[in-house]
């Protein structure tokens, strides 16, 4: 499932185990976070990777538990209630605290499309209802609530929520349980529930108690020497560039050397940012450095190195954009999922194309955002070109995942701020280039909180190509997305948008240019929808489609760009680099 149409519904993001929320009384979060280091501390790796149930529960603190069975999920009830859980019936170790705090199984069972949950209850009076954690195994299908008055004539009043941003439903079929799934909806309710109030919840809450088959080691941990060197843009490409890499947790300064060719060095220091994934047993905390350059020259190379003290990066360079109208190319890469696969296309790539100005990608950059070893895969596997040539990225469901959130993609670039007031910094962006917008957006985000930014970004550029680049994409044989077609296509149609550049369902296709969600004649009457993929796919038969120009499938495959005033040539290559794909347009 891609859990798509949830989360461009509600864009509810929660922040729960990433740490921030913080209070000064003992959390989950910080709970586990002792618990975890108390693990390290005393198991061997072996140990780490067989704890259990049982074991866990021998080895945490009464206190402890005390917390994760009451500060997971809590508010305030105006008169006394009936509280029921939901659990899933198929969770091997229902939640350790629901028996000994008063719950009692019922015979009631709840259904939505998928899963079959066992029916909780406990009478708590007017006060605060404290619940705790769904267990240590990150079982996904994680329990929700509904609370109903024990005197049917009470009015019924709920407060004070952690988390705070709770939705609430009316308890009943139809109604959806997961903020991050809301096409997953319940099917059979039994009558006594029905009217409840419903607080639905995020199946990325399993992670955050994750202990049993949760700890991972990366490959490629940090050390003081700076690695992950990756170039991005937040500002004017003519004159600016930004640089990140990484480090361990030990180095706490960072600055970037530049220069010109036969002109003097200069220096720019770097912002840090520490970044933690508790159960990366071999590289828990490393430091990300940023830092841009600015007053640069335009269509200048340059070279630097990154560093501080007496440890410094190899010399690398960068080019920076054109200030006029000048020839440029770019490449584009559909999901690439941290796949050694997409590190062979972007050397490949870039050996081939090495005068390409930039890349970018349309989401997926990794499989499992949430867990930095995968970002550790993705910068080794695209060391070499990250630190010569500018990333720019959107967002996919894998980067963006579980309803927990982006803020590690987000650690890992810096991007322009010049997205809707409704959506976090960085997600949405646009940036210009030679005479060419680029526009990114987030389709993991809410669709109607980007459409008049979209619309007076694209009413107030005068450049002669536009480019948009995110994740779903409108028009596909497998996945359906009227609301990006209708909210944004509109205005792709009323602006001339030339090209959208899409992922997400692992094969090859260009469409026609569309117009109104109808093919026309020429790209001069509309828009290009183009979907690629970066890693091994499979071929299969798929019926026919008005909107399909070219489709394939089977092999990780590039997109060249090549501008040239009002040409432009586009190309799609396989790791051979043979052609497999390519058409002209001029303006």
């Amino acid at each position: 499932m891609k859990n798509k149409k949830s989360i461009i519904v509600l864009g509810i993001i929660f922040l729960f185990f990433l740490g921030c929320v913080t209070h000064s009384t003992p959390t989950v979060k910080s709970t586990m976070d002792n618990i975890v280091t108390r693990m390290y501390a005393n198991l061997t790796d072996g140990e780490l990777e067989s704890i259990n149930h049982d074991f866990i529960m021998n080895n945490i603190t009464k206190e402890e538990k005390d917390i994760l069975a009451k500060k997971y999920w809590y508010f305030d009830v105006n008169v006394p209630v009936t509280v029921s859980i939901m659990q899933h019936q198929n969770q091997q170790q229902p939640p350790f605290w629901l028996e000994p705090s008063g719950f009692s199984k019922t015979d009631m069972i709840v259904k939505n499309e998928l899963n079959t949950y066992s029916v909780w209850q406990k009478e708590f009076p007017a006060g605060r209802v404290e619940l705790g954690i769904n267990g240590f195994d990150k079982h996904r299908p994680v329990y929700f609530v509904s609370v109903g008055p024990k005197n049917k004539a009470d009015k019924l009043e709920l407060s004070n929520f952690f988390p705070s941003n709770q939705h609430i439903e009316i308890m009943q079929p139809g109604a959806f349980t997961y903020h991050d799934w809301d096409e997953l909806v319940l099917t059979q309710v039994p009558e006594s529930l029905i009217g409840n109030q419903l607080l639905t919840t995020i199946r990325g809450r399993a992670r955050e108690a994750h202990l049993i088959n949760a700890f991972r080691n990366t490959p490629f941990p940090s050390s003081e020497y700076p690695d992950q060197i990756s170039l991005t843009w937040s500002d004017d490409p003519s004159t600016t560039m930004n640089i990140q890499w990484r480090t361990n947790s030990k180095v706490n300064q960072g600055q970037v050397r530049y220069w010109q060719k036969k002109q003097d060095m200069k220096t720019s220091v770097a912002e840090k940012t520490l970044i933690e994934n508790r159960l990366l047993k071999n590289d828990r905390y490393t430091h990300r450095f940023h830092a841009k350059l600015v007053e640069l020259e335009p269509n200048t190379t340059y070279n630097y190195t990154v560093g501080y003290n007496q440890t410094w990066s190899d010399t690398s360079e960068f080019v920076t954009g054109p200030k006029d109208d000048e020839p440029f190319s770019f490449v584009y890469f559909g999901d690439t999922h941290r796949s050694p696969h997409w590190g062979q296309l972007i050397n490949t790539a870039f050996k081939q194309h090495p005068s390409t100005s930039f890349f970018t990608i349309g989401g997926d950059v990794v499989s499992t955002g949430l867990y930095r070893d995968d970002w550790d895969h993705w910068f080794k596997y695209g060391q070499d070109v990250l630190k010569q040539r500018p990333m720019m990225t959107t967002l996919g469901n894998h980067d963006n995942q579980d309803g927990l959130g982006a803020q590690l993609y987000l650690d890992q670039f810096e991007y322009p701020k010049n997205g809707p007031d409704f959506i976090e910094k960085e997600r949405v962006y646009s940036f210009e280039y030679s005479n060419a917008l680029f526009v990114m957006l987030d389709a993991t985000a809410p669709i109607k909180d980007q459409t008049q930014w979209l619309e007076n970004t694209l009413a107030n550029s005068d450049k002669t190509w536009k480019f948009v680049f995110f994740h779903f994409p409108p028009y596909s044989y497998e996945e359906d997305y009227p609301v990006i077609r209708k909210q944004w296509g509109d205005m792709f149609d009323k602006y001339h948008v030339d090209m959208v550049f899409s992922g997400h369902v692992h094969y090859y296709m260009r469409s026609k240019p569309m117009y109104n969600q109808k093919p026309v004649k020429s790209p001069a009457d509309g828009t290009i929808y183009v979907i690629s993929i970066s890693v091994p796919n499979g071929d299969r038969e798929m019926p026919a489609r008005e909107f399909v120009d070219v489709r394939f499938g089977g092999e990780p495959l590039y997109l060249s760009l090549d501008v040239n005033k009002n040409t432009l040539e586009y190309k799609t290559y396989n790791l051979a680099g043979d052609i497999k794909d390519e058409f002209k347009i001029e303006k």
